[in-house]
């Protein structure tokens, strides 16, 4: 008899380690590799800084951080996954405002509802933009840039492989009364061979891309697509210094998982990533893509997406864009 009492009360010291117990899910997650869906190709900014993010959050989450390219359709691809992806904590969208801001105003029946099909975790930060051509466009200033497109025949085609670069070069056409032609392609290395050749002369795009083309000589940079200058090429004019205006929109980043996702995760991966983007190598590395970062709480993040929505939906019928 004793002996089964000692068995029976041995199993019972020992049991709570194994049974679920309050709180025992956050403590033993992460337990295997979490996938970073990215809604660009390999090579993007948004790959730099996934890859720059990530190797932090394996030194403070113990498990490796995943890149996993899903380019196509503004973005929607990679969002679409993440949606369908069960809310364990294993499948986030390193996501842009292409899927999260314009997709659905750009798509008469866009596959996702951005406030209901995903679990907000936190803002990442803001990118930067220039505008630069190829050497053999005529232009070295903005002012230049609209003089030859008045006197074009042709409308002057611009490459772009992300939504802002999109959006924010038919607004720049009309507020300056010129015909541009957007070639569109599926993430901005494509767009930067096309460049880069001269079959497209144009192009707003990010720092990632453009910069090492400018310094090398292959690209001749005209501004900086934002109302400040960059301190990566300080000599270079703002927008607004070289006599436009200032773009309503800009292209963020953020982080978020499938609907559902349980608070714990919410909480160990927001606090996890603002530890990572305030890290001062982190902020370095980050910064030489031209990337801001910023982190935020999820509630913020939820009401900036809400703003966002609206801002995209205004500026994309100033643009003249209508839904498809």
């Amino acid at each position: 008899m004793l002996k089964i009492i000692a068995v029976a009360l041995s199993a019972a010291l020992f049991w709570p380690q194994f049974g679920p117990q309050p709180g025992a899910q956050a403590q033993a997650y992460p337990s295997k590799p979490i996938r970073f869906v990215i809604p660009f190709g390999a090579g993007s900014a948004t790959d730099a800084l996934a890859r720059i993010a990530g190797q932090e959050l394996e030194q403070t989450l113990g498990q490796p951080i995943i890149t996993v390219p899903k380019p196509g359709a503004d973005g929607a691809l990679s969002a679409g996954e993440v949606k369908r992806a069960a809310p364990d904590g294993y499948t986030f969208l390193f996501g842009t405002n292409s899927p999260l801001a314009v997709v659905p105003n750009l798509l008469k029946e866009p596959p996702y509802n951005v406030l209901t099909d995903f679990t907000p975790v936190t803002y990442l930060g803001d990118n930067t933009f220039f505008m630069v051509v190829h050497p053999s466009l005529p232009v070295k200033s903005i002012a230049e840039l609209v003089a030859f497109a008045k006197a074009s025949p042709t409308p002057v085609n611009y490459a772009t492989g992300n939504t802002y670069a999109f959006v924010s070069m038919a607004m720049f056409a009309k507020n300056n009364g010129i015909k541009l032609e957007a070639v569109r392609y599926k993430s901005e290395p494509d767009a930067m061979t096309d460049l880069l050749s001269g079959r497209v002369p144009l192009m707003n795009g990010t720092a990632t891309s453009t910069l090492p083309q400018v310094k090398a000589g292959k690209l001749r940079a005209l501004s900086t697509s934002f109302p400040e200058r960059s301190p990566l090429m300080p000599e270079l004019p703002s927008l607004v210094e070289a006599g436009q205006t200032a773009f309503p929109i800009g292209p963020w980043f953020a982080l978020v998982g499938p609907a559902g996702l349980p608070p714990e995760i919410v909480a160990t991966m927001n606090k996890a990533m603002a530890a990572a983007l305030a890290k001062p190598s982190v902020v370095e590395a980050m910064q030489r893509h031209g990337f801001i970062p910023k982190s935020s709480t999820p509630e913020y993040l939820t009401t900036y997406m809400k703003d966002q929505l609206g801002v995209w939906k205004t500026a994309l019928k100033d643009a003249g864009i209508d839904p498809q």
